[in-house]
């Protein structure tokens, strides 16, 4: 058989393939279409967004993945899949920290998929009030970077919202030099939020030492900047590259290539047990002798992992303050249940703040 005729054997089988794929898609989206035609009908109050059941399809996918396509790549597409699928049953209404073109945004869309409606807000204060108020379903906020550490206004807002943690995004940070010029020669200002600009201050004092840095609010601002302005940069998301019409001059100039960012998925409700979990939680401390030492005893003496603990100022007086606490496990979990009994009764205050899926990929 000649090149030409395997490659027309070839195409004709991809385009088999891709008629089954169409008609298994329209199967599952009119599955989608009688799983809402049940829940409107009935009774009950059913969630339409089941961020357990989409995490387990996720992990089943990565799990039955033979290649040659990434668990990365495979995952995102049945993302994609599963959002357009909710869409026939309810459009999610998505508040992110904002402008159009940050990593929250990219989060968003990475967890959600793109069937969703997005809004941008100024400041994460913004973010919690419009999904207290109803406005948003869900919100997406920074919490904490491996290299600049925690999102400390986040933290704050955890403390006082009513609102619950039901979902975590990690997205792998790459910074791009974006610019309306087409070479790096008479770039004279290079604009981005302060974190990016320390982030990529190797590769800026290596290769464009004399363009004068300036921080702003966003990286999305600083691309915005950008496309209007000769001569001048911004450190940016490709997606704000995209947005904006810019060139990029320059990709991954981040000094430290593992740079990730962890977001959080902020909701009304808790989320159920999905199998592989994380639960957040904040505690203050009886000014006793001792009494935190026992408190994360707690933890240990049940087997309960903690990953991440934080202390921020609680505003109720001077040098009291609460801590929060990532654990494994959720909430139903009965070792998790025994730690958190056992907590409260050292802690002055213990609020769970919320059970969520871990971060599939």
């Amino acid at each position: 058989m000649s090149e030409k005729k395997k490659l027309e054997k070839l195409r004709t089988d991809i385009d088999s393939l891709d008629k089954q794929l169409l008609d298994l898609i329209s199967e599952r989206a009119s599955l989608a279409q009688l799983i809402a035609k049940v829940k409107t009908t009935s009774s009950e109050v059913f969630e339409f967004y089941r961020p357990e059941r989409e995490a387990q399809i996720l992990r089943k996918v990565i799990e039955h993945n033979s290649g040659p396509l990434s668990e990365e790549e495979m995952a995102r597409l049945f993302r994609e899949i599963m959002s357009a699928c909710l869409a026939l049953e309810q459009v999610l209404d998505i508040a992110y920290l904002g402008p159009e073109g940050t990593f929250t945004q990219s989060a968003a869309l990475k967890h959600f998929g793109h069937s969703v409606n997005t809004t941008a807000f100024a400041t994460i204060d913004q973010v919690f009030r419009e999904v207290e108020s109803n406005a948003s379903h869900y919100g997406v906020v920074p919490i904490e970077n491996s290299i600049e550490g925690i999102v400390n206004h986040t933290l704050d807002m955890l403390n006082h919202s009513s609102l619950m943690v039901c979902g975590e995004v990690e997205l792998r940070i790459h910074h791009h030099l974006l610019s309306k010029d087409e070479t790096l020669d008479e770039l004279t200002q290079i604009y981005s939020h302060q974190q990016s600009l320390a982030q990529c201050r190797g590769w800026l004092d290596t290769y464009l030492l004399k363009p004068e840095r300036i921080p702003v609010a966003s990286n999305g601002e600083a691309a915005q900047i950008a496309s209007n302005k000769k001569h001048t940069a911004a450190i940016a998301s490709d997606s704000a590259g995209k947005l904006y019409g810019l060139n990029k001059l320059a990709t991954n100039i981040e000094d430290e290539p593992d740079n990730t960012t962890r977001f959080l998925v902020i909701g009304r409700t808790m989320c159920p047990n999905s199998g592989n979990d994380k639960t957040s939680l904040i505690f203050s401390a009886a000014n006793k002798p001792g009494v935190l030492h026992r408190m994360l005893g707690c933890f240990a003496k049940n087997s309960v992992s903690m990953t991440r603990i934080e202390s921020r100022p609680s505003r109720r007086e001077m040098w009291d303050y609460v801590f929060f606490v990532d654990i494994e496990g959720h909430a139903e979990d009965e070792s998790v249940k025994k730690a958190l009994s056992e907590l409260e009764e050292h802690a002055a205050m213990v609020r769970l703040l919320g059970s969520y899926p871990r971060a599939v990929l």
